[in-house]
């Protein structure tokens, strides 16, 4: 059920996207939305159906808002999973990478960095995937083009990163939990991290990472917080077995 609200908010993404190519001007505004509703598609970020559906009516209505009464039917993903395995792996290619980018796209916008090419290649992406008679001759350079696009955009989270919370150095981390009331932290919202450390400064709550967050800290605006212990676990994949 919630692949299936994936794929409908994919579809409705696609949709928006094709009405924004009509306008003379992209929003911020639509911007945002087509970025945050990417990376509600990436696999273990939302398994939150109710979040799911509240995007889905949040990118019907920017739609509405900017193609008032479109009669456009939204992009059957079972389209893209049923085409020929060609067309199938280079829109799987763009779509997946897209996704990817726009996590990091929405991590660095937080933090107030944004790229315009990064922005309007999230529509060119979006479009590539719902053109039904496209081929590889079409669809092809826009993968390699995803690459491209996507250094870019890490290279603009990297930048965020490093002037918000300094240049990583190396540290060591240890793995030990410490007595007391503490609080697990995963993911790779370092702006999550930073809000929480500032929260339970001198509360006698400590901070431990887990799986992706390990990283943060290497920062030196992050780490130079003393209730930041350490790390706990290992993986993401194993959060659930460890969590309890």
């Amino acid at each position: 059920d919630t692949a299936k609200l994936q794929d409908e908010l994919t579809g409705a993404l696609i949709s928006l996207a094709k009405a924004a190519d009509s306008t003379e001007t992209i929003s911020k505004r639509t911007g945002q939305i087509i970025i945050e509703g990417l990376f509600t598609t990436v696999t273990n970020v939302s398994f939150d159906n109710a979040a799911i559906e509240n995007m889905i009516q949040k990118v019907r209505a920017e739609k509405e808002r900017l193609v008032p009464d479109c009669r456009t039917e939204e992009y059957d993903l079972q389209q893209l999973w049923n085409a020929n395995e060609d067309i199938r792996s280079l829109k799987s290619l763009i779509l997946f990478g897209i996704r990817g980018m726009a996590a990091y796209a929405y991590h660095a916008a937080v933090l107030g960095y944004t790229d315009s090419e990064v922005n309007s290649f999230f529509y060119k992406g979006l479009f590539a995937v719902g053109e039904k008679d496209w081929g590889m001759n079409e669809l092809l350079p826009i993968v390699l083009e995803v690459g491209e696009v996507n250094l870019k955009c890490m290279a603009l989270l990297d930048k965020a990163n490093t002037e918000t919370y300094g240049d990583p150095v190396p540290v060591k981390v240890p793995l030990t939990v410490e007595k007391g009331p503490f609080i697990v932290i995963t993911g790779h919202d370092l702006y999550d991290l930073k809000l929480l450390l500032e929260q339970t400064e001198g509360k006698g709550i400590n901070i431990y990472t887990h799986g992706e967050m390990l990283p943060a800290h290497g920062y030196p605006e992050l780490k130079k917080y003393p209730h930041l212990k350490g790390n706990f676990g290992t993986a993401w994949q194993n959060q659930q077995k460890e969590f309890s």
